[in-house]
């Protein structure tokens, strides 16, 4: 398998970048929902500071993806045929990457105006303040909701590919498939 991707299949790049950032976006959700609900200040410390480097991981992931696809890469031709389908798959990986930098624009936001990252980074002693107080949380737990609705259609959009269609949708974004 090719660092780029063909007419036919994405490349390892691409491919790397996909399966980890799905998976750390799991881990951002399940972190970011389990912190929301806790009340022990330290547990919840301990929690956030998971969920904030693996947040501004795939803040860097993205932005590494935004450029390899901008400057390094060209994606493979579509197998969607169906023009409402094409223009849906667009949108919905364009919004990713909107959520994406939104959620780390609007959790950088937070750290920042509510002063936690002392807490959360260095082990200032205090309690975690009241992120509801500040702006960005609205938008946080918004963009969080929004990527539990676009993961839950584009997994449905790839398993509706391989279970029906059986187009190789999926083997097209895994590692040495042909």
């Amino acid at each position: 398998m090719s660092l780029k991707s063909n007419p036919q299949q994405y490349g390892t790049v691409a491919v790397s970048i996909h399966w980890v950032s799905a998976l750390l976006i799991i881990i951002l959700l399940g972190t970011g929902l389990r912190a929301d609900q806790m009340a022990d200040s330290a547990a919840r410390i301990a929690v956030l500071r998971v969920h904030v480097v693996l947040g501004l991981t795939i803040l860097l992931l993205t932005l590494a993806r935004i450029a390899w696809w901008l400057f390094a890469d060209s994606k493979p031709a579509s197998v969607v045929t169906v023009l409402w389908q094409h223009r849906l798959s667009g949108a919905v990986h364009l919004l990713f990457y909107v959520v994406i930098l939104g959620m780390a624009a609007s959790g950088i936001g937070m750290l920042i105006l509510s002063g936690a990252a002392p807490l959360i980074f260095e082990g200032a002693a205090g309690t975690l303040p009241d992120f509801d107080l500040y702006p960005p949380r609205r938008a946080h737990g918004f963009g969080a909701r929004l990527m539990i609705a676009l993961f839950v259609l584009h997994t449905g959009a790839a398993l509706y590919h391989h279970v029906f269609k059986r187009d190789g949708l999926m083997r097209r974004m895994w590692f040495g498939a042909r």
